[in-house]
């Protein structure tokens, strides 16, 4: 059993993992436990009641493997994700597993009870043990499987003040890259796959349709784009894995530069699932780092993917 003198305990129920993390109070992560949720071959994602049905289910084992590794009566906070954005209305029924869960064990250990939203949540994973942590103000880009958002930030006293200032107008980039995965036929989420096979794929020699506009971006042109050249058989799949995520890497670099010029804050942080992907980390550097425009922060590609480690963390920091 691991003692420390106290623990903050977080909780994360996305649309496609479980998560419980447990930090010290000194900030460092003594568990992280994630559990991907099963998708079926061939199928685009899980519906809502087929998540929280998962959810529930990898709870019990995921809290009885923390209950033998801590002294759950040292638990000082249990904090959960209850929404996927700070604005009114955002709401996806998997994250009341989180709440209800975490209220209960909070109610039962006699510990606080804090909520925050998912995206709350991947912005202190990203922020912890980063210079940018320092900042009062920073843009922030949310790339994962069902956003794709540029985001102003005000980070007073670690509370986050969000503004939406572009993103993408229809599909996300996590979105287009599945998509596009499931019709090459791979598992989903596809992303992973995607990453490897690109590794040894060269540029189709063709012109993507990329679509951005100030800070916004269009993706449903380059799905129109890709699906074709998949279904016609002109090119092979690392070709169009590689050319896929130069299209979203080209497309992120435009709206980052416009909203590093419009609003004078060139510290960028990069957070969510697909701000995981190598490629798309090296061309974003290239772009903008190397070229001197603005400084990008990427966190340790272990806390893009949807963890608990951040809700763990405003716990910590909140008590």
């Amino acid at each position: 059993m691991i003692l420390m003198d106290s623990y903050y305990l977080g909780i994360d129920t996305s649309a496609y993992t479980t998560s419980i993390a447990v930090l010290n109070e000194e900030g460092k992560i003594i568990i992280d436990l994630r559990r991907t949720l099963k998708v079926k071959k061939g199928s685009l994602g899980l519906r809502q009641q087929e998540a929280v049905f998962q959810h529930i289910n990898n709870l019990p084992e995921m809290f009885n493997y923390i209950a033998n590794e801590i002294d759950l009566n040292k638990v000082k906070t249990v904090s959960a994700s209850v929404k996927p954005r700070n604005v009114v209305g955002s709401y996806m029924p998997v994250f009341k597993v989180a709440q209800g869960h975490a209220f209960i064990l909070a109610r039962a250990l006699n510990a606080d009870y804090k909520e925050f939203s998912h995206q709350d949540g991947h912005i202190a994973a990203g922020i912890l043990n980063c210079e940018i942590q320092q900042l009062e103000k920073f843009l922030a880009l949310h790339i994962s499987g069902g956003t794709t958002e540029l985001l102003l930030v005000e980070n007073k006293k670690d509370v986050f003040s969000v503004e939406q200032i572009g993103g993408t107008l229809d599909i996300s980039a996590g979105q287009l890259i599945d998509r596009v995965g499931v019709e090459l036929g791979l598992p989903f989420p596809c992303g992973p796959y995607l990453d490897e096979l690109s590794v040894s794929g060269n540029f189709v020699e063709k012109n993507i349709p990329i679509s951005t506009n100030k800070t916004w971006i269009n993706f449903s042109g380059p799905e129109t784009f890709f699906k074709r050249i998949i279904k016609q058989h002109t090119d092979k799949p690392e070709n169009i894995a590689l050319t896929l995520f130069d299209c979203i890497a080209k497309s992120l670099s435009s709206i980052i530069k416009y909203a590093i010029k419009v609003y004078e804050i060139n510290n960028i942080l990069i957070i969510g699932g697909v701000a995981s992907n190598s490629y798309i980390r090296e061309k974003l550097e290239n772009d903008i780092v190397n070229k001197g425009i603005g400084k990008l922060f990427f966190p340790n590609k272990n806390f893009c993917t949807d963890n608990a480690i951040g809700i763990a963390y405003l716990g910590l920091i909140k008590y």
